[in-house]
């Protein structure tokens, strides 16, 4: 897939799919297991999800080259805006929970990314007010509209569109749901609104030690 940057406009992406990648449940089809017979409990997607190869602008105004800054680690994307009302801050504080419950070992080996479909509003000083409510290791990522669309394309979803709620304000409609890339650069496993701690805690360990596999 062709790389990307925030101050590029003229792009040119590699043909991806329009719609959402297809989402299977987990559990009963000779998924991978941990020692103790835990299986994943994310849902699977099929085809894997890559991770895009861009430079977009994270939380403290700088370049941010996703692929270099997140390379040898498990990388929890999620695309939102920081005036959500309720499922991003949820998403958001089940990840930061857990990640506090985890061996140090495994949680240094995580990266959790926020990428604003929001970009009008969403500031890398907004990101960053917002992300460290919940970690201060959270990184925010932002660029132009345009930009943000395409990014959102490359990740196989629709762009984020807007709903008007009246006196300036507006909505914005965006997918629900937490990507889980691991090393390979690669999300075999979505977590959709609703899933929380107990998820990340049962996953997390096997993203990181085992990557994703099925046998």
């Amino acid at each position: 897939m062709p790389r990307f940057s925030w101050h590029t406009l003229a792009l040119a992406l590699a043909a991806v799919a329009l719609v959402p990648a297809a989402v299977a449940c987990s559990g009963d089809d000779g998924d991978d297991t941990s020692p103790g017979g835990a299986q994943y409990m994310g849902a699977i997607v099929t085809p894997p999800i890559e991770k895009p190869d861009a430079v977009l602008m994270d939380e403290n105004g700088k370049p941010f080259d996703l692929r270099k800054e997140t390379e040898g680690y498990v990388t929890l994307l999620y695309v939102g805006y920081t005036h959500c009302p309720d499922i991003c801050p949820t998403h958001l504080y089940e990840i930061s929970e857990a990640l506090k419950k985890l061996d140090p070992d495994i949680r240094k080996q995580i990266k959790v990314v926020f990428a604003t479909a929001d970009p009008e509003r969403d500031t890398p000083e907004r990101l960053k007010q917002y992300l460290d409510t919940f970690d201060p290791d959270f990184i925010g990522l932002t660029g132009t509209r345009d930009l943000m669309d395409q990014f959102q394309v490359a990740l196989g979803l629709q762009p984020a569109t807007r709903t008007d709620l009246g006196g300036g304000n507006y909505a914005v409609n965006h997918a629900a749901y937490v990507m889980a890339f691991t090393k390979d650069n690669y999300a075999y496993t979505v977590y959709p609104s609703g899933m929380g701690q107990k998820e990340w805690l049962n996953d997390l360990p096997l993203l990181v030690k085992k990557g994703f596999r099925k046998e």
